[in-house]
């Protein structure tokens, strides 16, 4: 497995915020990291993607998975150094490995290999019971229900508990805050 694709640093609990396009990941990240007084890892295929998209009207392509997984791990683990209890990851490469299927039939094994190997102390899927919100990247929100089904038996393949976040971003919130109180006390 590269190195550069390899969890590394801090002693903090990492927590997943995973799921369909459109669901509110991003925004419940940076709310938790504000409640918790800690980081967040913004998602690097977006401003990635987003990139390409402005420069070359060009969408994501096979061989952006492996630079996308190495700067989304270089943030979080550079980002790890300096967070305070839990560090808040707007995606990993759960994420990105799901996606690689989606839109590929497949995925660069590098990836999927430290995917395995990556380790999230609590994991949050947000729901698809949000509005769909257009933009440059987001491409099927006629696919909702599909893609997260495919996160849902990624993470239950693979037995990592998770914890599906429904409802209005308030509720979403305090369903998250609830199961990471207990981290505090440990």
């Amino acid at each position: 497995m590269e190195k550069n694709l390899t969890q590394t640093g801090g002693r903090i609990r990492r927590v997943a915020v995973i799921g369909p396009e459109s669901t509110g990941k991003t925004t419940l990240a940076q709310a938790l990291a504000q409640r918790f007084d800690t980081e967040w890892v913004p998602e690097y295929m977006r401003g990635y993607c987003q990139k390409l998209w402005d420069e070359e009207r060009q969408i994501c392509r096979w061989a952006d998975l492996l630079p996308i997984a190495a700067g989304q791990m270089q943030s979080e683990n550079r980002l790890a150094e300096t967070a305070r209890n839990f560090l808040f990851c707007d995606t990993c490469l759960w994420e990105l490995v799901v996606y690689a299927y989606l839109y590929f039939g497949d995925c660069p094994p590098e990836l999927e290999a430290a995917a395995a190997a990556s380790h999230y102390d609590a994991v949050f899927l947000t729901d698809i019971d949000v509005p769909w919100v257009a933009d440059d990247l987001r491409d099927r929100p006629q696919e909702r229900e599909k893609v997260s089904a495919l996160f849902r038996d990624y993470l239950n393949r693979r037995n990592i508990p998770f914890t599906l976040l429904s409802g209005p971003h308030g509720h979403r919130l305090r369903q998250a805050e609830n199961v990471l109180k207990p981290f505090l006390h440990d």
